[in-house]
């Protein structure tokens, strides 16, 4: 396509560019700190990290964390960081083909967001949050919207 053909700057892809972008360019970071964990002992990093962040070392949710970590072990943390690296490249992918504006990121992302949906949706049936109610709802607004802008592509 010529410079001159291509069609305008949609504000909407590229809204949904920048937030896979930066969803990938986090869990890459994660992925990244979670291989820097595989020969550390875990809790003792949670245990430095609620010093450093003030955070009140009796809260419920920092005991959950701190049990969790307890129970990490090497195998279990090379395993999310794989995990993390597979999905962050997904998003890069994703970000990456709807900032260039390619018809192939469209389809790329409706396929990799709709497959998540229904675990996204289990996990709400398994524990319910209005956090996780709202990630279903953008992610189904994502999908929606790419499908509509491809079918009026196709048009």
């Amino acid at each position: 396509m010529k410079k001159a053909e291509q069609p305008a700057h949609d504000r909407v892809i590229w809204l949904i560019a920048a937030l896979k972008t930066f969803k990938g360019v986090l869990l890459l970071a994660a992925a990244i700190g979670l291989l820097k964990l595989v020969h550390r002992d875990v809790a003792d990093f949670v245990v430095q990290c609620i010093k450093t962040l003030h955070v009140d070392p009796e809260n419920r949710y920092v005991q959950t964390v701190l049990v969790k970590a307890s129970l990490a072990n090497a195998r279990q943390l090379q395993a999310l960081s794989i995990g993390s690296f597979f999905y962050a490249g997904l998003l890069l992918i994703e970000g990456t083909g709807l900032f260039l504006q390619q018809r192939w990121a469209k389809y790329f992302s409706v396929i990799i967001t709709a497959s998540f949906l229904p675990l996204e949706v289990w996990e709400l049936m398994k524990k319910f949050s209005p956090a996780k109610t709202v990630v279903i709802a953008a992610n189904m607004a994502i999908v929606l919207y790419l499908v509509v802008k491809l079918k009026q592509e196709h048009a």
